[in-house]
């Protein structure tokens, strides 16, 4: 049992350090067997730390790498629902084009229609002032005018504004 025990815990220490002093051959075996053996332990814990560090390493860089992953998944769900809005915004826009363009032809439609509409108007308004003319040239001007008193000429000769009667050019040659 005891050397159960012994070979447990001491048996690679003191094997690897009697295996030194036998090569080394120092002029104090025990002193040095017992500065090795507080070596050996000192070693024992470094190895034990680095590996506790190299272990603690690489939970953080698998970490990192499932950080970055994600981040990236993000990413291209951002881009993608970017993509996704930009499409909506562009059918939206194109939908008002659409709704704009149909609104402007109806506008047109409408003032192409008011204008057919005016110009019969107009057509009807000549023709019908066309025969009052006609009715009205026939008739004396006592006749046209509802005036007590009016004239009863048949037609009224006007002069144009910018000639001068020859009533008016005689008044000046005679001055």
């Amino acid at each position: 049992m005891e050397s159960t025990y012994l070979q447990k815990h001491l048996g690679t220490c003191l094997t690897q350090g009697l295996a030194e002093v036998a090569r080394i051959r120092p002029v104090d075996p025990i002193e040095y067997l017992a500065l090795w053996i507080y070596k050996y332990k000192e070693n024992l814990t470094m190895e034990e730390l680095r590996q506790k560090e190299m272990a603690d390493l690489e939970r953080e860089r698998e970490l990192a790498l499932i950080e970055q992953e994600m981040m990236e998944r993000r990413k291209a769900e951002e881009l993608m629902f970017q993509q996704v809005r930009q499409q909506q915004l562009e059918l939206e826009m194109q939908e008002k084009e659409r709704q704009r363009i149909e609104e402007l032809q109806r506008a047109q439609e409408h003032l192409e229609k008011m204008r057919m509409n005016m110009e019969n108007i107009a057509k009807a308004e000549d023709t019908s002032h066309l025969e009052d003319t006609v009715a009205d040239s026939h008739k004396t001007l006592a006749e046209i005018s509802d005036r007590y008193g009016a004239p009863k000429l048949s037609r009224v000769e006007e002069l144009d504004e910018p000639m001068l009667s020859d009533v008016a050019l005689n008044i000046d040659q005679d001055l």
